[in-house]
C-alpha cells in the first residue's frame, strides 16, 4: 500500500510541471542597437548573434502576446496577421527580418514608412511576448505552444449556423 501511494506521490509530483518558466530576458537596449536588419554591410559578412525569444516555447506568454497584439492595435494595420495597411505577418518574407532580435528591433525602433517605435512604451516583457506571438502567426513556434484562432476567425459560428429551411410555396400551381 505504501509503495503505491509513494509512487502515485511521485506520478503526481512530476505531472505538476506542465513548462519550464524561466523569465530571464535579453537585454533589449543592447539588441535596438547592434540587431542587423538587412545582409548590406561593408567588408566580410559576419554571421549574425543567435538570440533566442524567451517566450518561443511558453504558452501563458504566447496568448498574453496575442492579447497585447490586439490591446496595442497592432491588428489595425497588420490585421490577424494577413496583412492590411501593414504587411502580412503569416508568410515567411518579412523585409526586415524574421529572427526573434530582428522582430524586437522592429517593435521597439520602427520602421521607416508607417511602423512606428514603440520604444519607452512598451515594457521588453510585453515586446518578447508579441515577438513570440508574431512568430507564432508564421509557424515559427512549436504547435503545442502556439494560440489557437480567435474565435470571430473561426470557419463558422456554431451560434450563426442555422439549419437550412425547406422552401415556402407561394401562389397556386
Amino acid at each position: 500500500m505504501k509503495r503505491r501511494l509513494a509512487i502515485a506521490l511521485l506520478v503526481l509530483t512530476a505531472a505538476c510541471e506542465r513548462e519550464r518558466r524561466d523569465f530571464k530576458l535579453p537585454n533589449g537596449d543592447h539588441l535596438t542597437a547592434a540587431t542587423q536588419v538587412s545582409q548590406l554591410q561593408p567588408g566580410a559578412p559576419s554571421p549574425p548573434p543567435v538570440v533566442e525569444s524567451p517566450f518561443q516555447d511558453n504558452a501563458y506568454a504566447l496568448s498574453e502576446g496575442k492579447r497585447l497584439y490586439s490591446a496595442f492595435n497592432c491588428v489595425g494595420c497588420h490585421a490577424q496577421g494577413g496583412g492590411a495597411i501593414g504587411p502580412a505577418l503569416m508568410d515567411h518574407r518579412w523585409i526586415y527580418g524574421s529572427r526573434p532580435d530582428q522582430i524586437f528591433s522592429t517593435i521597439v525602433q520602427g520602421r521607416p514608412n508607417g511602423m512606428p517605435s514603440f520604444a519607452g512604451k512598451i515594457p521588453d516583457q510585453q515586446v518578447w511576448q508579441l515577438v513570440a506571438y508574431v512568430q507564432s502567426m508564421s509557424g515559427n513556434v512549436p504547435k503545442d505552444a502556439a494560440p489557437a484562432r480567435n474565435d470571430d476567425m473561426q470557419a463558422s459560428k456554431p451560434e450563426l449556423r442555422r439549419e437550412p429551411k425547406p422552401p415556402v410555396q407561394t401562389g397556386h400551381r
